[in-house]
């Protein structure tokens, strides 16, 4: 039984020119949280993002999209988590895959930041604290790394963005059991998800 997880956080860019590329996969899901939830975000600006809680078994949950830009997640993330005393083994951070597939997800402990700039400003600023649990929502990769700017933050094609929204929907079957710490048991559900 892993801890409960008591912040999740959506990586993204802000604004509206960027509400729909790639690099905001991570925000999706946690938009479709919230709306699965009844939730509505609202701007916090000391925590530097929009904020929500929900509650589960008794325990609250806060919900949280940095309105930084992405290289600066961090600074919304420890703003939150420090207020909260929430310490990064309770911390789910759902982010842009360029390694998987749309369509896949992943769900995992801990690990590098694998050039994502999100994920490394969030491990710099909890002090290099790596132990967060990731949902990887799988983007694929445009094939050179020359390309990768400019394809995280482009719009999916129609039937990508389908494939990732079906895999967040897969992601949010298992978000009751990733808040109670049962880790096994979500993983075995979302890493076997493979699309349709």
């Amino acid at each position: 039984m892993a801890e409960p997880v008591k912040l999740i956080v959506g990586l993204a860019n802000p604004g509206t020119q960027y509400a729909d590329t790639r690099h905001n996969a991570g925000a999706w899901y946690v938009d479709a949280l919230a709306r699965s939830r009844g939730i509505t975000l609202a701007e916090e600006r000391k925590y530097f993002g929009l904020t929500g809680t929900f509650t589960e078994g008794g325990e609250t949950v806060r919900l949280l999209i940095p309105t930084t830009f992405m290289n600066r997640s961090g600074q919304a993330t420890a703003a939150l988590a420090n207020f909260f005393r929430i310490p990064t083994t309770q911390m789910l951070v759902a982010h842009d895959e360029l390694d998987l597939p749309p369509g896949n997800i992943r769900l995992k402990i801990g690990g590098g930041h694998g050039g994502h700039n999100g994920l490394r400003d969030i491990i710099s600023r909890h002090g290099n604290q790596r132990d967060f649990v990731r949902l990887r929502i799988g983007i694929g990769h445009p094939g050179s790394s020359d390309l990768v700017t400019p394809y995280v933050l482009g719009r999916p094609a129609q039937n990508d963005r389908i494939q990732i929204e079906r895999a967040i929907d897969e992601a949010l079957r298992y978000t009751s059991e990733i808040v109670r710490g049962e880790l096994p048991r979500a993983m075995n559900g979302i890493n076997s998800y493979k699309g349709t």
